[in-house]
């Protein structure tokens, strides 16, 4: 990856030029998108494009850092208490996370696409879901000391409602042509947070 520009007008170009890479990447996505479409977009000179990212791959691992960055803020519940109250804090979280999913679902459907052909976005995709993994996984034993569940490490089992909640995202709204339609974003936030809790919290026998 290029330097990082010093000064403000260089930050403001190399904002400005990721801006257009996901906008070409959405529509293109990532195996056929070609810089010149970036530059394009950009309405800048090929040489000025490679004067801040060396190639597409560059250019399209920036794009996807800050939407991890987003979707990793997004999925951090802040106005309820998980230890309190972890059902609505749950919701809040998967809220977030498939709000912004949704919003960039173009982007992300470009990036399981690079994942497939890319070890660069494989390792990046891998990075991104462990990062949510630990973090839930650390929550639930801080917060309420469950380390595992049916005698099985705790961890597996984020893993898999991790997987669920990643997939049916990817369905329901990076796929939504083929699925017929886009799923609501609160009706998506029930059924994944219902999953999450009762494995989390399941019903205790009376």
């Amino acid at each position: 990856m290029a330097a990082l520009p010093t000064t403000p007008k260089g930050r403001r170009t190399r904002e400005h030029l990721v801006s257009a890479g996901r906008a070409v990447f959405a529509r293109d996505g990532y195996v056929n998108a070609r810089m010149g479409d970036v530059a394009n977009e950009a309405d800048i000179s090929m040489g000025g494009l490679y004067r801040y990212f060396k190639d597409k791959e560059d250019l399209f691992a920036q794009v996807i850092e800050d939407l991890h960055e987003q979707l990793f803020d997004a999925s951090a519940s802040r106005e309820h208490n998980f230890r309190e109250d972890p059902y609505q804090s749950l919701l809040a979280s998967n809220r977030g996370y498939l709000e912004i999913y949704s919003e960039n679902r173009d982007v992300m459907r470009a990036f399981i696409q690079a994942a497939h052909v890319e070890k660069r976005f494989q390792d990046i995709w891998w990075h991104m879901r462990n990062r949510h993994v630990e973090r839930f996984t650390g929550a639930l034993s801080r917060a309420h000391g469950i380390t595992e569940i049916e005698g099985v490490d705790v961890k597996l089992h984020v893993e898999a409602m991790a997987c669920m909640a990643e997939q049916s995202a990817y369905i329901w709204f990076a796929q939504d042509n083929l699925h017929g339609g886009a799923v609501s974003l609160d009706d998506a936030a029930r059924c994944i947070t219902h999953n999450w809790y009762t494995t989390f919290f399941p019903p205790r026998a009376c």
